[in-house]
Protein backbone atom coordinates (compact mmCIF):
# COMPACT_ATOMS: atom_id res chain seq x y z
CA UNK A 1 0.00 0.00 0.00
CA UNK A 2 1.45 3.23 -0.70
CA UNK A 3 1.54 6.15 1.52
CA UNK A 4 0.37 9.61 -0.76
CA UNK A 5 2.01 12.88 0.89
CA UNK A 6 -0.96 14.72 0.22
CA UNK A 7 -3.04 12.21 2.18
CA UNK A 8 -1.28 14.05 5.30
CA UNK A 9 -1.82 17.45 4.07
CA UNK A 10 -3.59 19.89 6.06
CA UNK A 11 -4.12 23.11 6.66
CA UNK A 12 -2.74 25.11 9.88
CA UNK A 13 -2.78 29.14 9.89
CA UNK A 14 0.22 30.83 10.59
CA UNK A 15 -1.68 32.56 13.57
CA UNK A 16 -2.52 29.39 15.34
CA UNK A 17 1.57 28.88 15.72
CA UNK A 18 2.38 29.74 18.64
CA UNK A 19 6.45 32.28 17.94
CA UNK A 20 7.19 31.57 21.90
CA UNK A 21 6.13 29.46 24.75
CA UNK A 22 4.03 29.66 27.53
CA UNK A 23 5.49 32.01 30.22
CA UNK A 24 5.70 28.54 32.78
CA UNK A 25 6.70 25.33 30.98
CA UNK A 26 3.33 22.96 32.83
CA UNK A 27 1.09 25.77 31.87
CA UNK A 28 0.52 24.66 28.19
CA UNK A 29 -2.17 23.42 26.99
CA UNK A 30 -2.71 19.22 27.53
CA UNK A 31 -5.44 17.12 25.49
CA UNK A 32 -6.32 13.71 27.26
CA UNK A 33 -7.79 11.33 24.58
CA UNK A 34 -8.97 8.50 26.82
CA UNK A 35 -11.89 6.06 25.63
CA UNK A 36 -13.22 8.17 23.02
CA UNK A 37 -13.31 10.77 25.01
CA UNK A 38 -11.48 13.98 24.76
CA UNK A 39 -10.59 16.25 27.99
CA UNK A 40 -8.43 19.47 28.12
CA UNK A 41 -6.12 20.36 30.83
CA UNK A 42 -3.15 21.88 31.50
CA UNK A 43 0.39 20.17 31.73
CA UNK A 44 0.86 20.52 35.23
CA UNK A 45 -2.19 17.91 35.71
CA UNK A 46 -0.50 14.75 33.79
CA UNK A 47 0.91 13.41 37.20
CA UNK A 48 -3.12 12.57 37.99
CA UNK A 49 -3.36 11.02 34.52
CA UNK A 50 -0.52 8.67 34.48
CA UNK A 51 -0.85 5.24 36.37
CA UNK A 52 0.97 4.66 39.60
CA UNK A 53 3.87 1.90 39.03
CA UNK A 54 3.78 3.60 35.26
CA UNK A 55 8.01 4.06 33.79
CA UNK A 56 8.11 7.08 31.75
CA UNK A 57 11.53 6.89 28.81
CA UNK A 58 12.90 10.34 28.29
CA UNK A 59 15.41 11.80 25.55
CA UNK A 60 18.43 13.54 27.33
CA UNK A 61 19.78 15.13 24.63
CA UNK A 62 20.54 18.40 24.37
CA UNK A 63 20.59 21.31 21.36
CA UNK A 64 23.65 22.69 20.42
CA UNK A 65 23.47 26.39 18.78
CA UNK A 66 23.87 24.74 15.57
CA UNK A 67 23.77 27.25 13.28
CA UNK A 68 26.44 29.29 12.46
CA UNK A 69 27.00 32.46 9.96
CA UNK A 70 30.18 32.82 8.10
CA UNK A 71 31.51 35.14 6.01
CA UNK A 72 33.44 34.16 2.78
CA UNK A 73 36.49 36.46 1.20
CA UNK A 74 34.31 38.86 -0.35
CA UNK A 75 32.07 39.01 2.55
CA UNK A 76 29.47 36.93 1.55
CA UNK A 77 27.27 35.30 4.12
CA UNK A 78 27.26 31.58 4.09
CA UNK A 79 25.16 29.53 6.95
CA UNK A 80 26.84 26.41 8.19
CA UNK A 81 24.53 23.87 10.26
CA UNK A 82 26.31 21.18 12.17
CA UNK A 83 24.64 17.74 11.31
CA UNK A 84 26.87 15.06 13.24
CA UNK A 85 30.79 14.72 13.85
CA UNK A 86 32.65 13.95 10.10
CA UNK A 87 34.50 10.69 12.09
CA UNK A 88 31.68 8.21 12.96
CA UNK A 89 33.49 6.96 15.78
CA UNK A 90 33.03 10.00 17.96
CA UNK A 91 29.86 11.06 19.72
CA UNK A 92 29.08 14.56 19.41
CA UNK A 93 28.99 14.81 23.10
CA UNK A 94 32.90 13.48 22.81
CA UNK A 95 33.44 16.42 19.79
CA UNK A 96 31.78 18.87 21.56
CA UNK A 97 34.71 18.85 24.58
CA UNK A 98 38.02 18.35 21.42
CA UNK A 99 40.72 21.44 20.74
CA UNK A 100 40.99 22.24 17.56
CA UNK A 101 40.78 21.32 14.47
CA UNK A 102 37.19 19.48 14.42
CA UNK A 103 34.91 17.96 11.41
CA UNK A 104 31.46 18.13 10.73
CA UNK A 105 28.90 16.86 8.40
CA UNK A 106 27.19 20.08 7.78
CA UNK A 107 24.17 21.40 5.54
CA UNK A 108 25.32 24.54 3.68
CA UNK A 109 23.06 27.62 2.56
CA UNK A 110 24.53 29.76 -0.28
CA UNK A 111 26.84 26.86 -0.79
CA UNK A 112 27.62 27.75 -4.70
CA UNK A 113 29.71 30.65 -2.81
CA UNK A 114 31.98 28.43 -1.23
CA UNK A 115 34.70 26.79 -3.28
CA UNK A 116 36.14 23.82 -2.04
CA UNK A 117 39.32 24.47 0.27
CA UNK A 118 38.63 28.22 0.22
CA UNK A 119 37.86 29.48 4.05
CA UNK A 120 35.23 31.23 5.35
CA UNK A 121 35.91 33.64 8.44
CA UNK A 122 34.68 34.90 11.68
CA UNK A 123 36.18 36.71 15.00
CA UNK A 124 35.41 38.34 18.50
CA UNK A 125 36.19 39.00 21.79
CA UNK A 126 39.88 37.31 20.95
CA UNK A 127 38.13 34.69 19.25
CA UNK A 128 38.64 33.06 15.99
CA UNK A 129 37.01 30.61 13.91
CA UNK A 130 38.06 29.23 10.30
CA UNK A 131 35.90 26.84 7.95
CA UNK A 132 36.89 24.73 5.10
CA UNK A 133 34.70 22.47 3.00
CA UNK A 134 36.88 20.02 2.93
CA UNK A 135 34.10 17.16 0.88
CA UNK A 136 31.93 19.10 -1.00
CA UNK A 137 29.74 15.83 -1.82
CA UNK A 138 29.10 15.12 1.73
CA UNK A 139 29.51 18.56 3.36
CA UNK A 140 32.49 17.51 5.17
CA UNK A 141 33.67 21.01 6.77
CA UNK A 142 36.95 21.08 8.98
CA UNK A 143 37.09 24.17 11.68
CA UNK A 144 39.81 25.52 13.09
CA UNK A 145 39.94 28.09 16.14
CA UNK A 146 41.64 29.78 18.61
CA UNK A 147 41.07 32.15 21.79
CA UNK A 148 38.84 28.82 22.95
CA UNK A 149 39.68 25.55 24.64
CA UNK A 150 37.00 23.52 23.28
CA UNK A 151 34.65 23.29 20.29
CA UNK A 152 31.77 23.60 23.17
CA UNK A 153 32.99 27.18 23.97
CA UNK A 154 33.32 28.08 19.76
CA UNK A 155 29.57 27.26 19.03
CA UNK A 156 28.40 28.75 22.39
CA UNK A 157 29.89 32.19 21.40
CA UNK A 158 29.79 32.01 17.56
CA UNK A 159 26.04 29.74 16.91
CA UNK A 160 22.30 30.18 17.19
CA UNK A 161 19.85 28.10 18.71
CA UNK A 162 18.00 26.46 15.55
CA UNK A 163 14.89 26.69 15.64
CA UNK A 164 11.95 25.01 13.66
CA UNK A 165 10.90 26.24 10.18
CA UNK A 166 7.40 27.14 11.31
CA UNK A 167 8.64 29.33 13.81
CA UNK A 168 9.21 32.67 11.63
CA UNK A 169 11.94 34.85 13.84
CA UNK A 170 15.06 34.64 14.45
CA UNK A 171 16.44 32.93 17.11
CA UNK A 172 16.92 35.68 20.63
CA UNK A 173 18.91 34.78 23.93
CA UNK A 174 15.59 33.34 25.50
CA UNK A 175 15.76 30.37 23.37
CA UNK A 176 19.03 28.82 24.48
CA UNK A 177 17.06 27.78 27.63
CA UNK A 178 13.55 27.75 26.51
CA UNK A 179 14.61 25.59 24.07
CA UNK A 180 15.93 22.64 25.79
CA UNK A 181 14.07 20.52 28.30
CA UNK A 182 15.11 20.58 32.02
CA UNK A 183 16.75 17.34 31.86
CA UNK A 184 18.85 17.83 28.70
CA UNK A 185 22.60 16.85 29.44
CA UNK A 186 24.07 15.08 26.62
CA UNK A 187 25.08 17.17 24.13
CA UNK A 188 24.16 16.88 20.25
CA UNK A 189 20.62 17.73 18.98
CA UNK A 190 20.13 20.17 16.31
CA UNK A 191 16.48 20.17 17.48
CA UNK A 192 14.82 19.93 20.75
CA UNK A 193 12.85 16.44 21.62
CA UNK A 194 9.67 18.85 22.14
CA UNK A 195 7.68 16.47 23.80
CA UNK A 196 9.64 17.22 26.89
CA UNK A 197 9.71 20.74 27.08
CA UNK A 198 6.54 21.03 29.43
CA UNK A 199 7.88 19.29 32.32
CA UNK A 200 9.61 21.21 35.52
CA UNK A 201 10.74 20.05 38.10
CA UNK A 202 7.90 20.50 40.05
CA UNK A 203 6.07 17.79 37.60
CA UNK A 204 9.24 15.66 37.87
CA UNK A 205 8.91 15.58 41.60
CA UNK A 206 5.29 14.88 41.63
CA UNK A 207 5.68 12.03 39.14
CA UNK A 208 8.49 10.76 41.65
CA UNK A 209 6.47 10.88 44.98
CA UNK A 210 3.16 9.02 42.83
CA UNK A 211 5.57 6.00 41.91
CA UNK A 212 6.32 6.74 38.49
CA UNK A 213 9.45 5.58 37.00
CA UNK A 214 11.79 8.06 34.68
CA UNK A 215 14.34 6.20 32.34
CA UNK A 216 16.54 7.96 30.09
CA UNK A 217 18.16 7.31 26.80
CA UNK A 218 19.60 9.62 23.97
CA UNK A 219 18.28 10.21 20.57
CA UNK A 220 20.29 13.48 19.17
CA UNK A 221 17.86 14.88 16.57
CA UNK A 222 18.91 15.80 13.22
CA UNK A 223 18.50 18.13 10.40
CA UNK A 224 16.09 15.76 8.54
CA UNK A 225 13.47 17.15 11.26
CA UNK A 226 13.38 20.28 8.93
CA UNK A 227 13.33 18.46 5.53
CA UNK A 228 9.63 18.92 3.99
CA UNK A 229 8.65 15.76 1.88
CA UNK A 230 8.77 17.03 -1.65
CA UNK A 231 7.57 13.13 -3.16
CA UNK A 232 4.53 12.51 -3.83
CA UNK A 233 4.71 9.41 -2.23
CA UNK A 234 5.67 9.85 1.29
CA UNK A 235 7.72 6.43 1.21
CA UNK A 236 10.17 7.80 -1.06
CA UNK A 237 11.40 10.59 1.00
CA UNK A 238 14.95 9.93 2.48
CA UNK A 239 15.68 10.89 6.08
CA UNK A 240 18.65 11.50 8.12
CA UNK A 241 20.07 9.30 10.08
CA UNK A 242 20.37 9.51 14.09
CA UNK A 243 22.40 8.70 16.72
CA UNK A 244 21.01 6.95 19.48
CA UNK A 245 22.69 5.57 22.36
CA UNK A 246 21.67 3.72 25.22
CA UNK A 247 23.08 2.21 28.45
CA UNK A 248 23.04 -1.90 29.61
CA UNK A 249 21.36 -0.21 32.36
CA UNK A 250 18.42 1.25 30.39
CA UNK A 251 17.82 -2.37 28.75
CA UNK A 252 17.61 -4.40 31.88
CA UNK A 253 15.43 -1.79 33.46
CA UNK A 254 13.11 -2.07 30.42
CA UNK A 255 13.20 -5.60 30.24
CA UNK A 256 12.44 -6.16 33.98
CA UNK A 257 10.10 -3.32 34.18
CA UNK A 258 6.59 -5.52 35.12
CA UNK A 259 4.07 -2.23 33.98
CA UNK A 260 3.07 -0.08 31.36
CA UNK A 261 5.80 1.64 29.83
CA UNK A 262 5.12 5.56 28.22
CA UNK A 263 7.54 6.96 25.54
CA UNK A 264 7.91 10.39 25.98
CA UNK A 265 7.41 12.01 22.39
CA UNK A 266 8.07 10.76 18.69
CA UNK A 267 12.20 10.55 19.52
CA UNK A 268 11.97 8.34 22.54
CA UNK A 269 9.65 6.38 20.59
CA UNK A 270 11.59 5.69 17.60
CA UNK A 271 14.47 5.25 19.82
CA UNK A 272 12.35 2.29 21.51
CA UNK A 273 11.34 0.66 18.26
CA UNK A 274 14.75 0.84 16.85
CA UNK A 275 16.03 -1.02 20.25
CA UNK A 276 13.70 -3.50 19.59
CA UNK A 277 14.56 -3.93 15.34
CA UNK A 278 17.97 -4.13 17.02
CA UNK A 279 17.40 -6.99 18.35
CA UNK A 280 15.55 -8.60 15.51
CA UNK A 281 18.36 -8.13 13.19
CA UNK A 282 20.63 -9.87 15.94
CA UNK A 283 18.63 -13.18 16.20
CA UNK A 284 17.94 -13.40 12.22
CA UNK A 285 21.36 -12.16 11.54
CA UNK A 286 24.31 -12.35 13.56
CA UNK A 287 25.38 -11.72 16.90
CA UNK A 288 27.41 -8.47 15.54
CA UNK A 289 25.39 -6.82 13.41
CA UNK A 290 25.54 -3.38 13.18
CA UNK A 291 23.91 -0.97 15.14
CA UNK A 292 22.15 0.28 12.21
CA UNK A 293 18.45 0.49 11.55
CA UNK A 294 17.60 1.19 7.76
CA UNK A 295 14.59 3.41 7.39
CA UNK A 296 12.42 0.46 6.21
CA UNK A 297 13.92 -2.31 7.78
CA UNK A 298 11.15 -2.83 10.14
Amino acid sequence: MELYTRDFTYELPENKIALYPAAQRDQSKLLYYHNGTIDHHTFQDITALIETGTMLVFNNSKVIPARLRLKNSTGATIEVFLLQPGDKLLSAQELMQRPSPVQWICTIGNKKKWKTGAQLHSASNGITLNAKLIDELNNVVEFEFSGASSWAEIVSHFGDTPLPPYIKRESESTDNERYQTVYSSVNGAVAAPTAGLHFTPEVLEALHKKGIKREYLTLHVSAGTFMPIKSAVATEHNMHSESIFFTEENIRNLLQHPAKIIAVGTTSCRSLESLYWYGVKLLRECHDAAFEINQYYP
